[in-house]
């Protein structure tokens, strides 16, 4: 299994995910140019996509979801609640699957179990994705780790977990009262310690790589993600993988296998 951050951040997030010669994104909160161009740059493009997955209708994610399935045809996967509350954004589409929240499901060679996460949203959802040999676990936009969240991250060869914002910077930044106390509610985002704190309660052995994501351009700085991450975890697990999302340009393909884990591309 291969995947990669196409973008991510509050001005649109994307994953692609890869198997056995299928592809799937998650969310898509991009231009339909953008996307493409996105995907080009980690030599891809939307015609290896099979379908798009839909954690919550908050316009970075499902901004561009409605285009790319018209231009091409795509099946968009979605809850019933969350699809009520998207809409008027993301307009007719020609092939909708409703899941349930709770209820995996299987799309080509991909098993998909959407799991229920804590965000200020009708229905939201994180996604554990698996083929026959790897898994990996995608949980953004969540004010809290329930234990729901930790038992399916838990045993996932590769993560994508938020780490939104360091609570001194929103303390001390632009935003409003009424939006940081927003962002720090059971139903906002996670600050960069608790995430950290999630990753060691997650550690084990065959947990490859985690892709630190959705890190706040105000409220947070990368250096300071990876920094907090690494010494969290660096005594109990120095060979552990981080790598930083980033809201301006495509990561690097990760591959994932029962054994090993690199970067390619």
């Amino acid at each position: 299994m291969q995947f990669c951050v196409l973008g991510s951040g509050s001005k649109g997030n994307a994953t692609y995910v890869e198997a056995d010669g299928h592809g799937l994104l998650i969310d898509n909160g991009f231009s339909g140019v953008e996307i493409e161009r996105r995907l080009a740059t980690v030599g891809r493009s939307v015609d290896q996509v099979d379908a798009v997955l839909v954690t919550h209708e908050h316009t970075d994610h499902v901004g561009g979801a409605g285009v790319l399935a018209r231009k091409y045809n795509l099946p968009l996967y979605i809850n019933q609640l969350t699809f009520a509350a998207a809409v008027d954004k993301i307009g007719r589409i020609p092939l909708v699957h409703h899941f349930s929240t709770g209820t995996h499901f299987q799309l080509h060679t991909f098993q998909v179990h959407p799991f229920a996460v804590s965000h200020d949203t009708a229905d939201p959802v994180g996604f554990v994705i698996q083929n026959r040999q790897c898994s990996l676990g995608y949980c953004t936009d969540t004010g809290m780790v329930s234990r729901l969240i930790h038992h399916r991250l838990a045993g996932c060869n590769g993560l994508i977990l938020e780490c939104n914002y360091d609570p001194d910077m929103l303390k001390n930044g632009p935003y409003p009262l009424h939006v940081q106390q927003r962002v720090r509610s059971n139903q906002g985002h996670l600050a960069n310690e608790d995430a950290a704190g999630f990753i060691v309660d997650l550690l084990h052995k065959d947990l490859q790589h985690v892709v630190l994501a959705h890190i706040s351009e105000t409220n947070n700085d990368p250096a300071l993600v990876y920094e907090t991450v690494r010494a969290a975890v660096g005594e109990s697990d120095a060979s552990l993988q981080l790598s930083v999302a980033d809201q301006h340009r495509a990561g690097k393909m990760i591959q994932l296998s029962a054994g090993s884990c690199h970067a390619v591309g």
